[in-house]
């Protein structure tokens, strides 16, 4: 397989570093964090000039086309500087929804304004208990006087502070845990009856509890057919993993870099920390992480734009899986080499390794698609799997 990128999809690399190098610096980013809405507007508009909010819209709705590969481009080079703004739920997750599942008016009426950054959108993906099965799905919604009536709750909705227009799914019909019965909607976060709960993550980002109590919206508001939204809901969400995984890959090459950088310029002992053996077989070690999880992000983002779902999903699964082990071990290692230093505030090494972990449990974590792989291989899965605390704490 070919992973070399055209002569297009260069310039768009080389324009997005270009401006993200320019406007965010580490400096600039901390402004951002600090700042009561956790992000920036000024940026998002900047973003939607640069055609990057329609990169994966298609042509006839205002967008550009773009395949998953230049969405790989994009998400690598948001990596490696920590991007804050919500650009996967807004232009991954819920245009990706829109594009695959939406009517022609919905299309038409709401894909331009994405495009143009004059539309925010999240999706509330997870449930209170619901770990990361899309179908553990609790929020009920019935029929009633012509309208869809939507009653339940939505915990860690990413982007959902500044979205306007969230997709909520919900359950139509059946139990919790099956894969029918659940349908996708559109609700304003202005609608009666939707309250949230906006708060920080740990890695930056900005998250929300949302509550759905009586909430009342029109019969067009359905995305997708009824009791038939998981299918939608977990292609996209693919996609979604694809773009993650190269985003962890951007956050790991920037750690690499100014781990070997520091390597260079540390003092100790009369010369370089970088002159010891030891150190530098964790500095190639770092590099072989890094291109590993590169090549299958890269091929996840291959396998997302074809039409069989089981390679999809073992590509998807296989590059979660892996880039989760590497961003743990390249996370330690930078930590570990800059010492006591690379856990405080002041220095980037720890907004990386705070990013990396957030990644590696968005949308699945490493044990979640390990199993996923084995079973979309038809391979047996053990019925209990011992899942650890946090995989991250392991830093000794």
């Amino acid at each position: 397989m070919d992973f070399s990128f055209s002569e297009e999809q260069l310039m768009l690399r080389d324009s997005v570093d270009r401006f993200l190098e320019k406007n965010y610096s580490f400096e600039v980013r901390r402004a951002f964090l600090e700042s009561r809405q956790g992000s920036s507007p000024q940026i998002w508009a900047a973003l939607a000039s640069l055609g990057l909010m329609s990169l994966p819209i298609p042509a006839q709705y205002g967008g550009l086309g773009g395949t998953a590969v230049d969405l790989f481009l994009v998400m690598e080079a948001f990596g490696r500087c920590l991007m804050l703004e919500p650009y996967l739920p807004s232009a991954v997750l819920g245009a990706g929804l829109l594009i695959h599942g939406g009517t022609q008016e919905q299309r038409e009426a709401l894909l331009p304004r994405i495009a143009e950054g004059g539309l925010r959108m999240a999706v509330a993906l997870t449930e209170p208990g619901g770990r990361y099965d899309l179908n553990e799905v609790d929020t009920r919604a019935r029929q009633e006087g012509g309208e869809w009536v939507l009653q339940g709750a939505k915990s860690v909705v990413l982007g959902a502070a500044v979205a306007d227009l969230l997709v909520v799914p919900a359950r139509t019909s059946g139990e919790r845990g099956d894969a029918h019965g659940i349908t996708l909607f559109l609700v304003a976060p202005s609608t009666e009856g939707v309250s949230g709960r906006d708060y920080p993550t740990y890695d930056g980002m900005r998250a929300s509890e949302v509550a759905l109590e009586a909430v009342r919206i029109a019969p067009h508001s359905v995305v997708g057919v009824p009791d038939q939204g998981l299918g939608l809901l977990e292609h996209v969400a693919d996609c979604a993993v694809a773009a993650l995984c190269a985003e962890a890959v951007g956050c790991m090459d920037a750690l690499r870099h100014a781990t070997v950088e520091y390597l260079k310029t540390r003092q100790q002992f009369g010369g370089s920390i970088g002159r010891f053996q030891v150190l530098q077989h964790r500095a190639v070690d770092m590099l072989i992480a890094c291109e590993q999880s590169r090549s299958l992000a890269l091929l996840a983002a291959v396998r997302v734009g074809g039409e069989d779902a089981r390679e999809r999903r073992r590509a998807v699964s296989a590059a979660k899986e892996l880039t989760g082990r590497a961003a743990r071990f390249v996370g330690q290692q930078a930590v570990q080499i800059h010492g006591g230093m690379g856990v405080t505030q002041e220095l980037n090494i720890s907004h990386y390794f705070r990013r990396l972990a957030a990644i590696e449990s968005l949308l699945g974590d490493t044990d979640h698609h390990l199993e996923r792989f084995a079973r979309s291989a038809g391979e047996a899965v053990p019925a209990v799997v011992a899942r650890p605390a946090s995989r991250w704490r392991q830093l000794a």
